[in-house]
């Protein structure tokens, strides 16, 4: 009697359930690897009932490129929507009660497809690639006083190979196909979501080729005050406004999943896909920050601070992005946020790992670090891929400076992950000047968030507490959020007195203030070090002469 009371309950409940495709949040987890996540909620509780993960490729072609395989990334949706169902299956949960779909993803990726054959004419090009160098210095050069923040007040975002619009540009120029199926009216342009979304509602068979306001925020060519496609940007970076896709609201029904070949079950076919927000925005809305001064950090491969600043669009003097933090309905109002981007964060540790063999796993990291408990004077800029907010600076690299005979690799670890810290205390601190009022508290989430010696030192840091969920992946959860309370599927109410409260773990402070600012004092001077080291185009010879030298030593 109470194994069926059980049952019954669990259905009930599943009558008010949704299911979030995490596609493309991309955990990296390995060097070569990226993680796409179906998981699947209850829209009453916001219980995660069963998930699913597939790893997949990312690609290296060239020393600053990364590419993933846009046929490899839809594959894997399909396996996750298998899999999940077997699993829901497995728990006596009929699948039909599915409600509907949401998807997050990262927001910059950029895709260019055949919508006659359906076929991707090239690899996605990911937020984090710098091929797209020269082409920024380029049209550089044609904007007033060289001023990469000339488009801020229109687009909210300063001129970086970040944006999709300079990876479309470096598209046309330099891939024939995308430039012959342009001129043949049959490419078709996207991130990461508008590829899925346009794949599930049926692709080349009339799939709808859409986007969302936070997604298309990001590209550099999207007005946030008009909300729409800004004719002078698209001239500006020459991109065709026909390849575009439509931009929609982050909440309503954009079409219903069609029936694949590759879902041997026919499984999720008639449900409407109803949510859609970028991966930084669906963890704002996960944490649930929904009034003005809210604010979220999300630890993943790199590290992104969202305050949200309400229907006002706040413009920052310090170095950060003013972005769209989500538009819940069609007719509901448009909401934005500022946010510092860094991008290197969870990746510096998969760096330790794979590149220099200090640990084997990821999670020894903490105990390295917790073993050394200082990073005795040693200070880690992981300037990767340069350094994005607050400096913006592409010609930076990484560098590990202070080092002495006693350094070891448990201080290297430390520093690693204190470097994550710093990067947050220099975004947070820029936020603060630019809003006016310092947060008593930093809300986190993201996979890093169960590094507990990253979190303690994140508190320390910034001389705050740190709050931490007691479910950390909250992009997912967003992203349901969206798709529950969509007009026409509403299962889930994003009233303020009906959100299920969330049990957190708190980090206080523990050391003093004045060790914390001496530690980032120093900190800002090995930043410093690290800027001025790259430019767009290396001498041709340097190969040659290293190698002549080399063969005049042996002689």
């Amino acid at each position: 009697m109470r194994k069926g009371l059980s049952i019954i309950t669990s259905l009930y409940l599943l009558q008010r359930t949704n299911v979030i495709y995490c596609c493309l949040n991309f955990c990296v987890h390995r060097k070569l690897n990226c993680v796409i996540y179906l998981q699947v909620f209850n829209a009453k509780t916001a219980e995660l009932l069963s998930h699913h993960q597939v790893e997949i490729q990312q690609k290296f072609p060239k020393e600053g490129w990364v590419e993933q395989d846009p046929k490899e990334i839809l594959k894997s949706v399909y396996e996750c929507v298998e899999r999940t169902c077997e699993k829901l299956q497995q728990l006596n949960i009929d699948i039909t009660n599915i409600k509907a779909i949401g998807v997050s993803n990262q927001r910059e990726t950029t895709v260019v497809w055949d919508k006659i054959t359906g076929e991707p004419l090239y690899n996605a090009i990911v937020w984090l690639d710098l091929r797209t160098q020269s082409t920024v210095e380029r049209l550089l050069k044609r904007i007033p006083g060289n001023n990469k923040s000339f488009f801020k007040f229109r687009t909210g975002l300063p001129l970086s190979t970040y944006f999709s619009a300079v990876k479309l540009r470096w598209l046309l120029d330099n891939v024939e196909e995308i430039r012959q199926a342009v001129d043949n009216g049959r490419a078709m342009f996207g991130t990461i979501d508008s590829w899925l979304i346009w794949c599930l509602t049926g692709g080349k068979n009339g799939g709808v080729h859409c986007t969302d306001v936070t997604n298309a925020s990001r590209t550099m060519l999207f007005n946030i005050h008009s909300l729409d496609w800004d004719p002078e940007l698209c001239q500006f970076f020459d991109i065709p406004m026909e390849i575009l896709p439509k931009v929609r609201s982050s909440s309503e029904i954009y079409g219903l999943m069609k029936i694949c070949p590759s879902l041997k079950s026919g499984a999720l076919t008639g449900v409407p896909i109803s949510g859609c927000l970028g991966d930084q925005s669906a963890a704002l809305v996960g944490q649930m920050c929904f009034q003005d001064g809210q604010a979220k950090n999300t630890y993943g491969t790199g590290c992104f601070l969202l305050c949200n600043t309400g229907q006002k669009s706040v413009f920052s003097e310090h170095g950060l992005l003013t972005t769209i933090a989500y538009k819940l309905g069609r007719d509901k109002p448009v909401c934005y946020a500022l946010e510092g981007s860094v991008a290197i964060a969870g990746a510096v540790v998969r760096w330790l790992r794979d590149n220099l063999g200090i640990v084997k796993t990821s999670q020894e990291i903490e105990k390295l670090a917790a073993e050394a408990g200082t990073s005795y004077g040693c200070y880690f800029v992981p300037a990767f891929s340069g350094l994005y907010a607050p400096y913006w600076e592409p010609s930076a690299r990484g560098i590990i400076c202070g080092l002495t005979q006693f350094t070891n690799k448990k201080h290297i670890a430390f520093a690693a992950l204190e470097a994550v810290c710093f990067q947050t205390r220099e975004i947070l601190d820029a936020m603060n000047k630019d809003c006016g009022i310092p947060l008593s508290q930093l809300q986190v989430d993201g996979g890093m968030t169960n590094n507990k010696v990253l979190m303690q030192l994140q508190s320390d840091i910034l001389c705050i507490p740190v709050v931490k969920p007691s479910m950390p992946e909250t992009t997912a959860l967003g992203a349901a959020m969206a798709a529950g309370a969509a007009e026409g599927v509403g299962i889930w109410s994003l009233n303020p007195g009906d959100l299920t409260a969330v049990t957190c773990e708190r980090f206080e402070p523990q050391i003093n203030p004045e060790e914390s600012e001496y530690r980032y004092a120093r900190w800002k001077k090995a930043v410093m070090k690290s800027m001025g080291w790259e430019t767009s185009e290396a001498p041709s010879n340097v190969i040659s002469i290293v190698s002549l030298r080399i063969e005049s030593t042996e002689d």
